[in-house]
């Protein structure tokens, strides 16, 4: 399977759980078993010895469940696990580095916001994804730029990789983002924040498999 033919489906992001790694490892778990394909892990706190143990639980479980793991923000450590990529802002390095950093089977994510230019800039120096949001009112980032729904269909006809909406996303207004061409909806707390991951992860799963139509 190429690599862009993996990139579809629910992509989960981790939060730190007030219980420990543990915890988050039973809950990334479960959204595997429930459906989730590709897991971000996520974690800005300091600690690298730490999150280098971590990442490599992750990426283990992840490979046990033919899915794949990204690290957010960090291509050192992505390059330290062999994680499957890393997923940056535009506030990071720029993608020649990160790429000569992680290597040229990674996959390298975009943070684009609400801007197609810089999806398509991002596109062009050689990210395998690019991510538009937040779409809905977040927990995670509460301030983040809007972002409109059109934007997805836009970003369809001028892009050729694919691409993920963010922010806000449930499974009650996630059909609605697929519909309008989103290739990968991103969850953190509709996933992380939920009671259980699995039947989460399976609520959003079938999105996929039966996204909204308009009306006929």
């Amino acid at each position: 399977m190429q690599k862009h033919e993996r990139l579809q489906g629910l992509y989960a992001i981790t939060q730190s759980h007030p219980e420990g790694f543990d915890a988050l490892l039973n809950q990334v778990a479960g959204a595997l078993i429930g459906g989730t394909r590709i897991v971000q892990y996520r974690d800005k706190r300091p600690g690298d010895v730490r999150r280098k143990s971590e990442g490599a639980a992750l990426l283990a479980l992840c490979h046990e469940h033919d899915a794949l793991l990204i690290i957010n923000d960090d291509a050192t450590l992505a390059k330290a696990i062999g994680a499957d990529g890393v997923h940056v802002g535009k506030q990071d390095n720029d993608i020649a580095s990160v790429r000569a950093t992680v290597g040229g089977d990674a996959v390298i994510g975009i943070s684009c916001y609400n801007q197609l230019p810089l999806a398509i800039t991002a596109q062009n120096a050689g990210a395998d994804y690019v991510a538009f949001g937040r779409f809905f009112p977040s927990l995670t980032k509460p301030d983040a730029v809007q972002a409109d729904i059109a934007l997805l269909g836009e970003a369809k006809q001028s892009l050729r990789i694919p691409v993920v909406a963010i922010g806000g996303i449930t499974p009650e207004n996630g059909g609605t983002l697929i519909q309008a061409g989103a290739d990968m909806l991103a969850v953190i707390n509709g996933i992380f924040g939920a009671p259980d991951s699995a039947a989460s992860c399976r609520r959003f799963r079938l999105l996929f498999d039966t996204p909204e139509r308009p009306p006929s």
